[in-house]
């Protein structure tokens, strides 16, 4: 659906730029959402995921920040938004990644206060981070091609 392109990030001199990447867990007709349990933005919902490290590909990092977030391992990850906001003091590049999880995982929040399970008409609910607006929007509109 989308690949990142290298090319949506901001020209050196531009405000940092915090690369991160997003899982939206597909299970049983229904996604993963947790809601942030530090900093800033503590208390939002967002999708699993975290910074890509120095060195990382986008799905090295996808795959070790779902391990140490939620305890499990991630099936046929495939790119389809990248999210690109402005914050006040950073720049967020975010690759998301619709997947799957491997047989007989089950999240547990281990970073996150709280998970959801969200099905299509849920999507709206919870109090989305910023950021994760337009990757909601994109969900909604494309769900049935995404849950594959």
């Amino acid at each position: 659906m989308c690949e990142p392109d290298e090319r949506a990030l901001p020209p050196d001199g531009g405000p940092q730029t915090l690369r991160v990447v997003a899982a939206v867990i597909f299970f049983q007709g229904r996604v993963l959402a947790g809601r942030r349990g530090d900093g800033r933005l503590a208390g939002g919902w967002e999708f699993p995921g975290g910074k890509v490290e120095p060195g990382e590909s986008d799905l090295d990092a996808l795959q070790r920040e779902i391990r140490e977030e939620l305890a499990c391992e991630l099936t046929d990850p495939r790119p389809v938004y990248v999210v690109t906001f402005d914050y006040p003091d950073f720049r967020l590049y975010m690759p998301c990644f619709a997947c799957g999880l491997a047989p007989g995982d089950a999240p547990r929040a281990l970073v996150h206060t709280d998970l959801l399970w969200l099905s299509r008409d849920e999507l709206w609910e919870p109090a989305w981070l910023p950021a994760d607006r337009g990757l909601i929007a994109h969900l909604e509109t494309h769900w049935e091609e995404l849950r594959r």
